[in-house]
């Protein structure tokens, strides 16, 4: 008997040929098992983690880091400016409402910013940040009130901020994954640098050229860098719009590390402003000239610089948690053991050398720590939700620090005791978060 089976079949004319197929053939095709579909890549499996086109979106994103954490650093200066002529009739706590207004914007306006660059990516949002940024820098230099410095410096020039600065940040972590921290801690020290410049710049401008103009050519420096951001920043995959659900948008009220991050990051806020904002302040009242006082922005920000740089690389070799930690803890000690008993110009300096090395990996790890625990499509929304909770300590920061002065009738003792002890609080939430991902491993890398 033969062991082929003929099969009818039809040709395209409809008639009926004879094909065959052998039975050890059909058996065979029986037992073999379905195709298992490709699972999807793991995300980060697509990361160039560098080459020229993702470094030249870590220069986008410095020169936006430049442009707003750095132009914020400087808030030292305007205070003290402030303070000192055009505002001279009003305390020091409400003048500390413009610098926190800024603060606050910046942080705020994340849920917002995030969904927007999730949904159609960072090119709308830089257009229209570096627009109002430096739209509201223009009215600022011709600002005479103290209204006309709230609405055009802390509330139009701060959501300029917000636009610019979190999309580029978040652009850079969707080109890196094993080197993000040096990638983060590279476009931060843009901050840091800009922060180095505009307190000096702003202060001899001022000297030299009056106020206004000193606010107009910073607002074209700030034009010139984000025309560059403009044209660097890019997302790696392209955006599509969508819509979270309510089980999205609630989903990371639920995880435990998520919360810590997000509460630890809010506490270390109430603290960490505090000494940007009054360092000049205080180091005058204690006698410094104001000669050398205005520098001590520019030295805080300069050693920030190097610990943004630090902090990223180093975070990258031994966990981003573990070093957030490290150097949040660090910096906190320093306010209350250093900030605390400092009497004289020497201790001043260091403090603000010390404080500004160990305080960067506060901005350059940050979004990182949001990153490793997040799903990619939410890392946008993710990092929105971290900046919105920091803004509400990011706007009363000031003023309870200058309330607190008040109350001592302008004794510091008190506000750096708050500040120290918001920032080491904030710090063992953080720590929480990293415990409950890894258990009680000392050496684990996260």
């Amino acid at each position: 008997m033969s062991d082929q089976i003929p099969e009818p079949q039809r040709d395209t004319a409809g008639t009926e040929t004879s094909s065959t197929t052998t039975v050890t053939e059909k058996q065979d095709l029986e037992a073999a098992p379905a195709p298992k579909p490709q699972a999807p890549a793991q995300w980060g499996a697509d990361v160039p983690d560098g080459g020229r086109q993702a470094w030249m979106v870590v220069f986008g994103a410095w020169c936006t880091a430049f442009c707003s954490f750095g132009w914020i650093n400087s808030v030292g200066t305007f205070q003290n400016y402030y303070e000192a002529t055009l505002l001279k009739n009003y305390t020091a706590s409400e003048i500390s409402w413009i610098p926190s207004l800024q603060i606050f914007f910046l942080f705020v306006m994340g849920p917002v910013v995030g969904k927007i660059y999730d949904s159609y990516g960072p090119r709308y949002l830089l257009v229209a940040g570096s627009f109002l940024h430096v739209f509201g820098l223009m009215m600022a230099s011709i600002s005479t009130t103290y209204y006309q410095l709230l609405l055009s410096q802390g509330i139009c020039s701060a959501i300029g901020v917000a636009c610019i600065f979190q999309p580029a940040m978040t652009c850079v972590g969707g080109w890196f994954n094993k080197n993000r921290g040096a990638a983060y801690g590279a476009l931060s020290s843009g901050s840091s640098i800009g922060g180095v410049v505009f307190p000096i710049m702003v202060s001899r401008l001022i000297q030299q050229v009056g106020y206004g103009w000193a606010m107009r050519i910073s607002a074209f420096v700030i034009l010139f860098l984000l025309i560059l951001a403009n044209l660097t920043v890019r997302s790696l995959h392209k955006p599509s719009p969508q819509i979270l659900t309510k089980a999205d948008l609630l989903k990371p009220f639920h995880e435990i590390g998520m919360l810590a991050v997000i509460g630890g990051n809010c506490l270390i806020t109430f603290g960490l402003f505090i000494p940007i904002t009054y360092v000049v302040v205080e180091a005058i009242a204690l006698g410094m000239s104001p000669s050398l006082a205005q520098y001590l922005l520019a030295m805080l920000n300069a050693a920030s610089l190097f610990g943004r740089i630090f902090s990223g690389i180093i975070s990258d070799k031994i966990g981003r948690y573990n070093v957030f930690v490290i150097v949040c803890t660090c910096t906190g000690a320093l306010v209350l053991a250093l900030w605390i008993p400092v009497s004289n110009n020497a201790g001043t300096i260091m403090f603000a050398i010390l404080f500004g090395f160990f305080s960067g990996a506060y901005v350059s790890l940050g979004p990182a720590l949001v990153a490793q625990i997040s799903p990619p499509r939410e890392i946008g929304f993710r990092t929105g939700l971290l900046f919105l909770f920091a803004s509400v300590p990011g706007l009363t920061n000031g003023p309870i620090a200058g309330a607190i002065l008040a109350s001592e009738n302008g004794v510091y003792t008190g506000m750096k005791i708050f500040s120290g002890i918001m920032i080491l609080t904030g710090t063992s939430c953080v720590l929480v978060a990293r415990i409950y991902q890894t258990g009680w491993k000392l050496m684990a890398k996260f």
